[in-house]
């Protein structure tokens, strides 16, 4: 009988390794051919490893391998000698003895696009349209693995805090965000739909946890198609309890973005410099009204209000660019929402029920966070509702909550994409996404 003891030791190196070991060492690397040169004598050849390009040299007097045996996208297991070379990638390079093929290419399959390029130069259609290809690219690649290390930094800071992760359904019987825009399920003869958010189990786990987070995918039916939307995004949320009130959710978001940039500097340094991404340094956070914010950019931009309950995407391009000249900061909490744009979650300012104790964090002239304090009163909520024409019976489970104690809370949601989007400075929200859906996409 035999039995799996644990992850079995390989003999294949990875790029650590490599790092460690010394020049005239034998070594035996796996990977996928990225590109070969062809120089005469010899060729270079890249393989791809999951954390970067080796560069090896393959002699054209090699009586073991010859350069015509070799296809880019090939998967190979070489053996060879690690050789000292400072213009090479990683200060190394392997002079390759000996090349078995695991997996080759189709005979005659041509790549669609330029991957081993340092810039493709393909249009953005193009790039999706064979998005399993154009991921290959060493620049392509290192956008999600800044996008990784958002996502780590969001929920390691959040442990640190005292939050516990959570996760909650995607198929919901009951619409959180009010509106139209929902995917309809049809679910076993009842009627269900894909989440637009967990706004509700947020709440309703604030009253168990205290303090919980989720990262998941969220669902929009919006038949908008532009530069800023998706029709399924990733949402990273949290929910806290016991605030004073919903300053105290931007005082934590401003310490979780302070500690994602160091981070991101210490952990994903080789990506940011690949990137040239100059990430932005917080010491504070502005705040400013979403009345005044309005009333500013009307007078310094000579801009015209055209819808005074909501900010359009000029508007917040103007604050942007109003609070990167006065305050040279890249981000502002917009605050005090109306109510009449705002859920009906979302407790009203008591000084002025016009506006609610909501805000928005606008990076670079764009919204990537709404959240703010949420109603834990049942009789307040109850009110709220019926004066929206809500009918309460279709919350049940929601004010279930609410009629048996709730801590004063709120919370936030940051969509991982458009942040991502702004954070490397890109002119469409799909280039930060894996595999974007759309009004016209579904595959790949």
């Amino acid at each position: 009988m035999e039995f799996i003891s644990g992850i079995r030791k390989k003999d294949c190196c990875e790029l650590k390794d490599l790092l460690e070991k010394r020049s005239t060492e034998p070594v035996k690397l796996n990977g996928c051919i990225h590109s070969i040169r062809d120089m005469g004598e010899f060729a270079f050849v890249l393989v791809r490893k999951r954390d970067g390009l080796v560069q090896c040299v393959l002699e054209k007097a090699n009586p073991n391998c010859t350069i015509n045996n070799l296809k880019e996208g090939m998967a190979i297991e070489l053996e060879g000698v690690l050789n000292q070379e400072e213009r090479a990638p990683h200060g190394f390079e392997i002079r390759i003895d000996r090349v078995k093929v695991l997996s080759a290419p189709k005979e005659g399959a041509i790549f669609p696009l330029p991957i081993s390029k340092w810039k493709m130069n393909a249009s953005l259609e193009a790039k999706l349209e064979y998005r399993p290809i154009s991921l290959r690219n060493i620049r392509e690649r290192a956008v999600f693995k800044i996008q990784e290390g958002i996502v780590r930094a969001f929920r390691e800071f959040l442990y640190s805090q005292g939050f516990t992760e959570i996760r909650t359904p995607k198929i919901v019987a009951g619409n959180a965000e009010g509106g139209a825009n929902v995917f309809k399920l049809e679910y076993f003869g009842k009627k269900a739909f894909l989440a637009q958010s967990p706004q509700f189990y947020k709440q309703t786990m604030v009253g168990i946890y205290d303090r919980v987070f989720e990262t998941g995918p969220v669902f929009r039916a919006e038949k908008h198609n532009t530069c800023r939307h998706l029709n399924e995004y990733t949402s990273l949320d949290f929910e806290m309890g016991y605030i004073d009130g919903f300053e105290d959710v931007m005082a934590m978001e401003t310490e979780m973005l302070r500690f994602m940039f160091d981070f991101l500097r210490e952990k994903y340094s080789k990506e940011l410099n690949l990137l040239d991404v100059k990430l932005p340094v917080i010491e504070g956070i502005p705040q400013v009204r979403f009345d005044e914010a309005k009333q500013l950019v009307a007078e310094k931009y000579n801009y015209k209000i055209r819808d005074p309950y909501d900010l359009q995407p000029e508007e917040e391009q103007l604050i942007g660019r109003y609070f990167k000249e006065e305050y040279d900061s890249d981000f502002v909490f917009v605050t005090h929402y109306p109510s009449k744009k705002r859920p009906f979650y979302t407790m009203d300012d008591p000084q002025d029920g016009r506006f609610t104790l909501s805000f928005d964090l606008l990076f670079k002239g764009m919204e990537i966070t709404t959240g703010g304090q949420r109603i834990h009163d049942y009789d307040m909520q109850l009110a709220k509702m019926l004066a929206r024409g809500m009918n309460p019976e279709d919350f049940g489970n929601f004010l279930m909550i609410h009629k048996h104690g709730m801590p004063p809370h709120g919370g936030l949601g940051i969509g991982l994409e458009r942040f991502t989007m702004k954070l490397l400075d890109a002119a469409n929200v799909r280039e930060a996404t894996m595999f974007p859906r759309d009004v016209t996409r579904l595959e790949p």
